[in-house]
Formats: structure tokens, C-alpha cells, sequence
């Protein structure tokens, strides 16, 4: 090769690489999302907002009472204050069995979701069919709201305390069983596997190895929905389920706005009291 030949050789190798140093020096832009990608989400967006634009004209609600809403709600406020003091005695009888009707709710729903979430787990259901079993119970007893569960019990058992306490506890049961069988799904099992292997049956498979890696999740789901019982406990009442409900409904269909607004600061006394007591027990389980 000539020197001529050599020299233009290397030269086209020098602005070659002056050629890759410059564009390696240039500022790059970094984007989360290719193109398909934004593409995709903007596309995603725009369906959503159709679908809310649909809902909100199928819905056609009115908003003419809008304007006059704040002067309503002033006169009702001004209608209920001051509380009646008088009321705060009869409404305690009703107040106490709100408060036990969730607690024996509650209590139902724990005895029921225990079998539940132990077959409609996928680790230790005994075959698929139980395991379809488990999760057809927790999806029937989670998509029917308790005062539709209340209305029929009503018309079957009459109403009262027991309507409300079953209505109650069926309800929960897919709440607490759907979370228990969650937590027996994420269980080590090697040591259930352990005392199978050295003779111990299923009760003691069950006992020993797996309520004790369950147990604080297990208190937390049921303190928990304890808590949402409190809730609904003081609603049943409108719908025949017995407790504070029928005192305040009773007060609202009577227009006795005073002994209304006692009965609500009752409810509201004993939702925060049940928050309260709900997150300290959650918290010393875990």
C-alpha cells in the first residue's frame, strides 16, 4: 500500500471517529413511553372521558336546586340545633344493641369465612370443585348489599336484632373469607408440609402450621370489618334490622329535627370510639 493510499486511509478513519465523539456529545432526550406507547395511553384516555361524557348525559341529573342547596342546609342546622338532651336517654337502649348486633354479626361472619377461606385458598383446597365452591360463596355474599340482605331476612325471620345480626354476618363473610384465603395463599408451607410428615393430620396441619402464620392478619380482618359493622349497624334499622336506626329514622319521619341531630352525634360517638378501638387492636396484632 502506498503512503498516499495510508494517508487518505487514516484520515477517513479520523473523521469517522470525530463523527461518533460528536454525536455521542449531543444532548439525548429521554422519554419514558415510545411513540405506540403514548400513542395507546392518550387513546385509553380519550375512551375514558367518552365513557364519563356518556354516563354524565344518560344520567341527566338536575342541578337546578343547586343554588339553593346552602340556604337548605343552614335552615335544617338551624331546625336541629340545639340537640334534645331528653332524646340522649331513650337512645341508649338502641345505641347498646347496634353495638351488639355487629359484634354477633361479626362473630357469625368469622365462624362462616373460616371454612370458606380455607377451601377457596389454592393451597390447601381439597380439589378444584371445593375450590370453585369457595369462591362462588365469597363473590354471592360480597355482591349483595346488607339491606338487600336485611329485606329479605325481614320478610323470612320478621324484623329485629336477628334479621340484622344474620344480615350482617353473611355479608361479611365474603370480605373476611376473599382476605383469609389471600393470607393462607402466601403461607410457607413447608411447615404444614413438616408435621404431615411426621404423622400429624389435618387439625393439627391446620393448628399448628398454618393459623399461627395467619393469626395477625387474621385479627387485623376481622377488627377491621368489626369496624365497618359498627357502620352498618346503625343503618339496618331503616330497613327492619333493628338498633339506632329505627330511633333515627322514627325522629326524621316525625320531623323531630332535635332528637335527629342527637341521634346522629350518638352514631358518630360510636364510629369514632370503634375506629379507635379497631386501630389499636390491628396495630398489636401485627
Amino acid at each position: 500500500m502506498s503512503a498516499v493510499v495510508r494517508k487518505r486511509v487514516q484520515e477517513g478513519s479520523n473523521r469517522g471517529l470525530t463523527t461518533e465523539l460528536e454525536r455521542l456529545e449531543e444532548p439525548t432526550t429521554w422519554r419514558r413511553f415510545d411513540a405506540r406507547e403514548r400513542l395507546v395511553r392518550l387513546a385509553t384516555a380519550l375512551l375514558v372521558l367518552a365513557i364519563v361524557a356518556v354516563s354524565w348525559r344518560g344520567l341527566e341529573m338536575n342541578f337546578t336546586y343547586v343554588g339553593t342547596a346552602g340556604a337548605e342546609m343552614m335552615d335544617l342546622f338551624t331546625r336541629m340545633y340545639p340537640p334534645d338532651a331528653g332524646t340522649s336517654v331513650e337512645i341508649v337502649g338502641p345505641l347498646l344493641q347496634s353495638i351488639h348486633v355487629s359484634i354477633l354479626g361479626t362473630m357469625l361472619a368469622v365462624v362462616l369465612s373460616l371454612p370458606v377461606a380455607y377451601i377457596a385458598a389454592e393451597n390447601t383446597t381439597p380439589n378444584r370443585l371445593f375450590l370453585a365452591l369457595g369462591k362462588f360463596i365469597i363473590a354471592t355474599t360480597r355482591s349483595v348489599n346488607v339491606i338487600v340482605w336485611v329485606l329479605v331476612l325481614v320478610v323470612l325471620l320478621g324484623p329485629g336484632a336477628i334479621a340484622g345480626v344474620i344480615a350482617l354476618g353473611v355479608r361479611s363473610v365474603g370480605f373476611i373469607g376473599k382476605l383469609l384465603a389471600e393470607e393462607i395463599e402466601e403461607i410457607d408451607m413447608s411447615q404444614v408440609e413438616a408435621i404431615v410428615a411426621t404423622g400429624g393430620g389435618t387439625v393439627a396441619a391446620i393448628v399448628y402450621g398454618i393459623v399461627p402464620q395467619v393469626k395477625p392478619g387474621f385479627v387485623g380482618i376481622t377488627t377491621y370489618r368489626w369496624d365497618i359493622n359498627v357502620r352498618a349497624s346503625t343503618v339496618i334499622g331503616f330497613v327492619g334490622g333493628g338498633g339506632i336506626g329505627v330511633e333515627l329514622m322514627s325522629a326524621v319521619n316525625s320531623f323531630r329535627w332535635s332528637a335527629a341531630l342527637t341521634v346522629l352525634l350518638a352514631i358518630l360517638g360510636v364510629v369514632v370510639a370503634s375506629e379507635l378501638l379497631s386501630a389499636v387492636l390491628r396495630k398489636r396484632a401485627m
